[in-house]
């Protein structure tokens, strides 16, 4: 297991460049994600905004550019709370929330842990489903979770603590991954049948993110908490094809979006004011609604992948399709 809360890509590298590489895709442009924030700016060409992050802005001597926010310094967390409206939440009440979740699942309360005082203790007993309720571990290593705005995703995984920067072992983490990784560690031992396992439960969780930096270290977290719970299993690490399908599964599944446009960051520009009737108005407003009236969307939807089905959709398309 990774001691470090801050994943080298130096270390990532090593694994093979195309890991690294495959972390750093946009499936939707099929370019790389790109900064989307000024923070890196004065770093010189190839760090503003809208660049896309290359390998070699992000290893050797730029190797420590990318940090979690708890290692970043006090006036630059500050900086982003203020311009982005970026607030990490504590391992403690993302557990107490994705434990609402899980006891909507199970029909019962204190499946993995029992809250406390801003904290948890893990239940050591193997986790119980109920056949009589038709759901198997396999459904629940199946069921989709997303976590929207996810940061460095600290619902989905939580390596460590984003507030106070302690390491969680693997048998106190409590992100909706970490607990179906339990759940495929008690009930699978031959490896194959693990590791069959474990790409369906990378595969079922999603997440977005607008800033580059922020997706990269939620791709990070996801593929060591991929890595951690294989060598805690089988004292082990994946095989350089197992981390390049897993790492091209998470690309496709923590995708950069603004979430208000459903495109790219810079996806959608304001569209050129002109005088509306009050006819125009109700048109635009029962086929677009009020906020897409005012954008003009420059470049597609972000895509993301149903992995049951083995199709790609756009967002977009999902969201409308669901209301």
């Amino acid at each position: 297991m990774s001691e470090s809360i801050d994943i080298s890509e130096d270390v990532i590298l090593q694994f093979g460049r195309e890991v690294l590489s495959r972390l750093l895709k946009d499936k939707t442009t099929r370019h790389n994600i790109i900064w989307a924030t000024k923070d890196y700016k004065e770093l010189g060409d190839g760090f503003d905004e809208q660049d896309e992050i290359t390998l070699s802005n992000i290893t050797g001597i730029h190797s420590k550019v990318i940090q979690p926010r708890v290692a970043k310094a006090k006036t630059s967390q500050s900086n982003r709370t203020k311009d982005k409206a970026e607030v990490f939440t504590p391992s403690w009440i993302c557990n107490e929330q994705n434990n609402l979740i899980d006891e909507r699942w199970f029909g019962r309360k204190n499946v993995f842990n029992i809250e406390t005082e801003k904290n948890w203790h893990n239940s050591v007993k193997k986790i119980v489903f109920s056949e009589k309720k038709g759901k198997t571990w396999k459904d629940y290593v199946d069921a989709r979770r997303m976590e929207i705005s996810c940061g460095e995703a600290p619902y989905l995984v939580s390596r460590y603590d984003v507030v106070t920067g302690k390491m969680l072992p693997v048998h106190r983490r409590i992100g909706l991954l970490d607990r179906k990784f339990r759940v495929i560690n008690e009930n699978t031992d031959n490896k194959d049948e693990w590791l069959k396992w474990a790409v369906r439960a990378v595969q079922s969780v999603y997440g977005y993110e607008y800033q580059g930096d922020n997706l990269l270290l939620a791709r990070e977290n996801i593929l060591y908490t991929f890595i951690d719970n294989m060598k805690y299993k089988f004292d082990c690490e994946p095989e350089l094809k197992q981390l390049k399908e897993v790492a091209n599964i998470i690309a496709w599944n923590l995708w950069q979006m603004d979430g208000l446009t459903m495109t790219i960051p810079f996806g959608a520009v304001k569209k050129q004011r002109h005088q509306m009737n009050i006819f125009d108005f109700i048109e635009v407003e029962e086929e677009y609604g009020t906020f897409e009236e005012e954008l003009e969307i420059i470049a597609p939807y972000c895509m993301i992948k149903d992995w049951r089905a083995n199709e790609s959709l756009s967002y977009h398309s999902l969201v409308r399709g669901a209301e």
